[in-house]
């Protein structure tokens, strides 16, 4: 298929009059996009096929990799970036009197992440196809994704998300590719022709997992890799006979109760109802992705044992933890291998990337919902437990306390089953998300098993695709780094060393404060545009945007701002740069604190826009519903990134690496990737500020007082004591109430601790950015040293540390031009 301008308007106008059954005259926005969707990824079913064939007819191990989460963004323009065919289509197009952004801007984006976690995934299917290595990716189809984010009478409020409403044309159904997936029931002993005992488990009831497959196009390479997301629908949809009796409802209550696994992004799991539906969702997404990889695997006539010549399953975070039990199930219960050997198998292919050092955040499930939803599986993680405490006790007879802290089953307050626990024990290898992320879990969370196990214990640090991150979202640079050093860039971030010498030359300078202000002037449009509100792209854009979490700690940054607002109305005459402070994120529906911290910024912001005195120096925007689309317009735009969590709660970050490779500088803590950051940028290239994570540590065991620094930092105390006195609660008296007390009563993320040297570090940002080339200079410095921190990188790393597969390279087909 041909990719000239005439061909793409020719496949183009066939696709609006025999898919949409449209003609120009009455076509909708929706139908041109979705005319030029079906043109472009027809042009990557070619290189799909091609690519399916090769990994089939090689029989080359393949990572699978299962993720409860993706964060892809929109389709469109990374498919036409990685066939490069950007100016053809926009030639096309103009043809027919269309504009390509327009067109673009109409796609709804996958809301199929939370965060960070699901925007990792999705660089990781980048860098995968980009470099070529085999891969099927599974996740669930949410047919509701992640919430819409209102703001309404300076609260948040949720929307549901209904991503697939317009049609989603980078989708493909596979209804042939389904498989049975149960629930309930119980298990039967039994014996075997041969005489051995064996288990079988009769569920009490079934849902079908069906297929849907979306392209992952590398970067110019012919790979299109496979993300395969299952859908929950009934066995038997419509019972006619319960029709026929006149029980309507009752006809289609079964495919209404199936349906419901898929449904939704992370129901809450407050009451005892949505843990049992996320747990399904679990249970649902692991068996139907283990179905399909043996599928796969005896479809090319392999023996089971061999199974783990063929796939390196990784994954990621312990949601998909529950397909180590379902392996092992399909292994011996319906495969017939001994126990042994299909341990053995298991513990070749798993691997498992840890993201969290909370507490909170490591999953466990109540042994009580799982013994009535997954009888046969708690039977399997019995016996898995059973097992390893025999190998506990063996190495450290009489360690009772050791036992129970590294069993499978926490026995504490109810038992409930550790699924971190059983993600490590089952895996050869346990990563972390970046150095300091790694030791604390050796040191710390994981401390047990990597003494029983210390080789299997290792680092991956994060990165993120330069592709979506720099392609796509700043143009303007990619345009001037590629005019400067070539394109080879965008798959070697590294090369990117060589602009380290020109942050001396005063044209190249120029050129990149030119491109800067032309992002923020973009984002200024928007801002605009989208929130009615006139922001000055000349000011300092200082920049927070990510998920709200007391540990990400946005108050601080609130604390700060606040008593800037103080000291201009107490002395205007202040030597202040002006600044504009871009805020952005979402709260979990169910998190009364990140809600709160959401309304002070909405309030704060309210107050101080409002006031003529400061409106030239200081002015706050909070942008709703941060998504990837809005991502790319808001990541190009920042002068400075606010990373500022508590040390040693971050695992990573890759927010951090977004800001600081399109050029912004970081003030940051020394944790997760920050600390990284800092090394590959150099210390007088990123302003650090805050306790260490040993520190804390000295200072949580020895007992702290939060109230000590309200008591002697007048700022501090004149910040709160505004909050307080609802000088920001629109008239509601008491409204942040809750977040103070927590601040003053024991403050977990020593917010109050670490105001002073945050605030110190804020008059060192004021005076670099009063020196404008030095800052310009800087700016270069953070993009020119951000080669390490691509995703390419990190794969690389997996297929080399953890999942032994090589590149595969898939022949380009002679019909393209």
């Amino acid at each position: 298929m041909a990719n000239d301008a005439d061909s793409i308007c020719h496949s183009f106008l066939d696709n609006l009059y025999f898919i949409q059954a449209r003609f120009p005259n009455v076509a909708t926005r929706n139908d041109y996009y979705l005319a030029l969707a079906w043109t472009i990824r027809d042009r990557l079913l070619r290189r799909w096929i091609d690519t399916a064939s090769t990994y089939y007819k090689g029989a080359c191990r393949s990572v699978c990799y299962l993720s409860a989460e993706y964060l892809p963004g929109p389709h469109l323009r990374n498919a036409i970036l990685s066939q490069d065919i950007e100016v053809q289509v926009r030639k096309a197009l103009s043809g027919m009197g269309l504009d390509f952004d327009i067109l673009a801007d109409q796609e709804l984006e996958p809301g199929l992440g939370n965060g960070g976690l699901g925007r990792l995934a999705a660089c990781y299917l980048d860098s995968l196809a980009t470099l070529e290595i085999p891969c099927i990716a599974y996740g669930i189809r949410y047919e509701f994704g992640i919430f819409e984010q209102d703001i309404r009478k300076g609260r948040q409020t949720e929307r549901t998300d209904k991503w697939l409403r317009l049609g989603n044309a980078w989708e493909i159904p596979r209804p042939e590719i389904a498989f049975e997936v149960g629930f309930g029931g119980h298990t039967e002993r039994y014996r075997d022709g041969s005489g051995q005992q064996k288990v079988r488990w009769v569920p009490g009831y079934m849902v079908k997992g069906v297929a849907y497959d979306s392209p992952i196009p590398g970067y110019k390479v012919a790979t299109v890799n496979l993300l395969r997301l299952w859908s929950a629908e009934a066995c038997e949809s419509f019972d006619f006979s319960v029709f026929n009796q006149g029980n309507y409802q009752q006809a289609v209550e079964e495919k209404i109760i199936s349906e419901t696994i898929s449904k939704v992004l992370y129901p809450n799991d407050e009451p005892i109802q949505g843990q049992q539906l996320r747990l399904q969702q679990q249970y649902f997404f692991a068996s139907c992705s283990m179905q399909d990889m043996i599928r796969i695997f005896l479809q090319q006539k392999g023996r089971i044992e061999e199974l783990a010549s063929k796939f390196a399953i990784q994954l990621n975070d312990t949601h998909p933890t529950l397909a180590v039990a379902e392996l092992m199930r399909l292994l011996v219960d319906v495969h017939g291998l001994g126990w042994d050997a299909a341990w053995k198998l298991v513990t070749r292919m798993f691997g498992y990337t840890n993201h969290t050092l909370l507490p909170e955040a490591l999953e466990t499930w109540p042994v009580d919902l799982i013994t009535p939803l997954l009888p046969r599986h708690l039977e399997i993680i019995y016996e898995i437990n059973y097992r390893f405490l025999g190998e506990v006790r063996a190495r450290w007879p009489n360690d009772t306390a050791r036992v129970a802290r590294m069993s499978l089953i926490d026995e504490t307050g109810g038992r409930k089953l550790r699924m971190a626990h059983l993600a490590t024990i089952a895996s050869h290898t346990i990563n972390g998300v970046a150095e300091l992320h790694s030791r604390l879990l050796r040191e710390s969370v994981l401390r047990d098993f990597a003494e029983l196990y210390p080789d299997r214990f290792t680092n991956v640090t994060n990165g993120i695709t330069p592709r979506r991150f720099v392609a796509l979202a700043n143009p303007g640079l990619a345009a001037l780094i590629t005019e400067t050093i070539g394109d080879g860039w965008l798959r070697d971030l590294e090369m990117l060393r060589e602009l380290e010498p020109l942050a001396e030359s005063a044209e190249f300078r120029d050129a990149w404060r030119d491109v800067k202000l032309g992002n923020k002037r973009r984002l200024a449009q928007y801002v605009s545009k989208r929130e009615h509100a006139v922001v000055d792209p000349h000011t300092m854009f200082d920049m927070q945007v990510k998920r709200f979490h007391e540990y990400k700690r946005q108050h601080l940054n609130i604390l700060h701002l606040i008593s800037r607002y103080l000291k201009l109305k107490e002395d205007p005459g202040l030597d202040l740069p002006a600044r504009t402070w871009f805020f952005g994120g979402k709260a979990a529906p169910g998190y009364f604190l990140a809600k709160q911290m959401i309304e002070l910024v909405l309030g704060v912001a309210r107050v101080i826009n409002q006031d003529r005195s400061v409106r030239e120096r200081m002015q706050v925007v909070f942008l709703p519903n941060f998504n990837v689309k809005h991502a790319e317009i808001i990541y190009p735009a920042a002068d400075l990134s606010e990373q500022i969590s508590t040390a040693g709660k971050e695992a990573s970050g890759t927010g951090n690496m977004k800001f600081a490779l399109n050029g912004a500088l970081t003030l940051g803590t020394l944790d997760g990737a920050n600390i990284e950051i800092r090394d590959a940028v150099g210390p007088e290239n990123f302003f650090h500020f805050g306790l260490t994570e040993n520190r804390i540590a000295e200072m949580r065991a020895a007992g702290c007082r939060p109230r000590d620094h309200y008591e002697t930092d007048p700022d501090l105390q004149a910040a709160l004591d505004a909050i307080a006195a609802d000088h920001f609660s629109d008239g509601e008296t008491g409204r942040f109430k809750a977040l103070l007390d927590t601040l003053l009563g024991d403050d977990p993320y020593f917010v109050l601790a670490d105001f002073r040297t945050y605030v110190d570090c804020q008059r060192r940002v004021d005076d670099a950015w009063q020196h404008e080339d030095d800052w310009i200079r800087m700016s270069i410095l953070n993009t020119a040293r951000c080669g390490r921190f691509s995703s390419d990188r990190a794969i690389r790393e997996y297929c080399e540390r953890i999942w032994d597969v090589e590149r595969i390279q898939v022949p380009m087909s002679t019909q393209e031009s």
